[in-house]
């Protein structure tokens, strides 16, 4: 989400810069722009490797073999001479990184340089500079792509859109991967979930004096310094595996310099139709973490046999071969349409039923529908699950708040349930926690009682003063007003006491459990809304006989008004 206005201009007169230098294809577009950005972005990941090796007394290893080839030096040279050195030099260079045979190489391997005018170059070299992307201590990388693709008006058509990067972290902190874990994203897109999966793994295992975290809550200083050398190793060559079927290379482009721009210097990332038949990948991870394509076209004689072959849905194929691809044992968070969890068809009931009768489905969390705009308004939710084992009870989280706006334009807000969720979800099984929360609803609700009564009984004086200055004769109107909006700045206090405790008993009430035998009872349905309990507020009504009273209240004013008027028209 590329929230920030400034840069977001930026963007745009970066694109139409590319636009009108010669790249009329919305594709190439995207795809030269992250050339750009991975050049600029490895010449600053050269910069900091510089300067760890110093603070630690290192001797350093460049990824550069000449330092000629950083952005810093060509970005100085005259336009033609810039244009001419990275033709020839720097993006032959680039298409070596990750070693012969690696899939970086692979899928650079046909790629072209397709900027030709060298003023077109350089300024797009300028206005990079100008954006000071490392200085965001966020991934503006990956929410520039995300913004380029909705100008391009074809992102979440068959369903592909990036998944926002804190729904992201907050679905790798679910399942927690640990050193020596496979981890797997078989619709990787550009590589958030394995990204973020690396990330979390060096954060767990950097020394707490090591690492620091921005405004943002975003870690840095991610060395690892606790993991061993061969988890280390493992974690570059064996612990990320991802997987996307983009026939036109751009996004395993990105996705492989995202990988690598972020610490894995060989990216496991490949072109496969992980629905096919060509993929056979059976019980080989133990983690799975997905957004897979919730619709589009999918060629029905090239599903894979393993997967229900009636099934036109690839959100409910996906899940199938999620299960297919972990050992038992192996844990998966994924995201699925919120039709994914009511549906009645029989492929929805019989993907619920296994999830719960054969797996242990740990948690559903719903998601409010605004989380994927402005791409689409879907509701969603994740789904946590592990592979083998018995599901006794579910857990289940309502979320409201994900910290930014639902329209399309989602801007940042303070309300976010995620560190809620994360809480309840980590403690999930601490009877102390459970019983802490259910005396903190208990005493909310002893306190928020006697004022909603009290409410009551204001809306009651309210309704009854209305009455009363609509029927009082001229020289009482005045005093019944002045006595109504004394009794609706009262109710304004009170409601304003009454907030935050209803604010609180709504949070406390996000989480909760539902049993196996509640979730069969009604086909295996999985909404939040079905399960849990929300105390309905009393609305205030007038008794019956009382409205009827002030009826015929009214009916003799205005049978005196009428007599009046009657009078008035009588008179010579």
């Amino acid at each position: 989400m590329l929230t920030d206005p400034i840069l977001r201009s930026k963007v745009d007169a970066l694109w139409d810069k590319l636009w009108s230098g010669g790249l009329p294809n919305p594709s190439d577009v995207i795809e030269q722009l992250s050339f750009l950005l991975f050049l600029k972005r490895l010449d600053e990941k050269e910069q900091d490797h510089e300067r760890a090796a110093r603070l630690r007394g290192e001797k350093f290893k460049p990824i550069f073999p000449d330092p000629t080839l950083r952005w810093s030096h060509w970005t100085q040279l005259p336009a033609g001479e810039a244009l001419k050195f990275v033709k020839e030099k720097v993006f032959t260079f680039i298409k070596t990184l990750g070693g012969e045979g690696g899939a970086f190489a692979e899928h650079m391997a046909n790629a072209e340089f397709k900027i030709s005018k060298p003023s077109v170059l350089i300024e797009a070299c300028k206005a990079l500079d100008d954006m000071q992307i490392s200085a965001q201590n966020q991934d503006v990388q990956g929410d520039i792509f995300e913004y380029v693709l909705s100008k391009l008006n074809t992102a979440g058509q068959g369903g592909q859109f990036r998944t926002p990067r804190h729904i992201i972290r907050m679905m790798v902190k679910l399942v927690d991967p640990r050193p020596r874990e496979r981890i797997c994203d078989p619709a990787a897109g550009t590589c958030g979930f394995l990204v973020n999966a690396y990330q979390h793994i060096l954060e767990t295992h950097t020394r707490p004096d090591v690492l620091t975290y921005d405004e943002e809550g975003w870690p840095h200083f991610l060395v690892g310094d606790q993991l061993t050398k061969e988890e280390h190793e493992f974690l570059q060559t064996q612990a990320l595996t991802g997987y996307d079927s983009d026939s036109g290379m751009v996004m395993l482009r990105i996705g492989a310099m995202n990988l690598m721009l972020h610490g894995i210097e060989r990216p496991n990332f490949h072109w496969t139709d992980t629905l096919s038949k060509a993929f056979n990948e059976e019980r080989r991870y133990d983690v799975v973490l997905a957004n897979p394509p919730f619709k589009g076209a999918i060629d029905a004689a090239d599903v894979n046999p393993t997967l229900p072959s009636k099934v036109k849905k690839t959100e409910i194929l996906f899940l199938h071969l999620f299960l297919r691809l972990l050992e038992n044992g192996g844990r998966a968070a994924v995201i699925v349409p919120d039709g994914v969890l009511f549906g009645s068809n029989k492929a929805h009931v019989e993907i619920r039923k296994k999830l719960i009768e054969e797996n242990r489905l740990d948690g559903v969390i719903s998601m409010p529908s605004g989380v994927f705009r402005p791409y689409a308004g879907v509701s969603t939710a994740v789904l946590v699950f592990t592979k083998g084992g018995t599901t006794e009870r579910i857990w289940f989280y309502d979320m409201e708040h994900d910290g930014f706006s639902l329209d399309d334009k989602r801007q940042k807000m303070p309300e976010s349930d995620i560190p809620d969720l994360l809480e309840c979800w980590q403690h999930r099984h601490d009877v102390k926690f459970s019983q802490k929360r259910t005396q903190r609803l208990a005493e909310l609700q002893a306190q928020i009682a006697p004022l909603k009564s009290d409410r009551l009984q204001h809306h009651a004086i309210i309704h009854r003063l209305k009455f009363e200055e609509v029927v009082a004769s001229d020289g009482d109107a005045d005093a019944a007003r002045m006595a109504r909006e004394k009794a609706e700045n009262e109710l304004a206090d009170l409601q304003a006491h009454i907030a935050p405790l209803e604010k609180e008993i709504n949070q406390l009430g996000r989480q909760f459990w539902v049993t196996k035998d509640q979730v069969r009872a009604n086909k295996y349905d999985l909404s939040a809304s079905r399960y849990r309990q929300i105390e309905q507020e009393e609305v205030f009504y007038e008794k019956t006989d009382m409205t009827l009273d002030r009826m015929r209240q009214l009916e003799a004013a205005a049978e005196r008004d009428i007599v009046v008027l009657e009078e008035m028209l009588t008179k010579p």
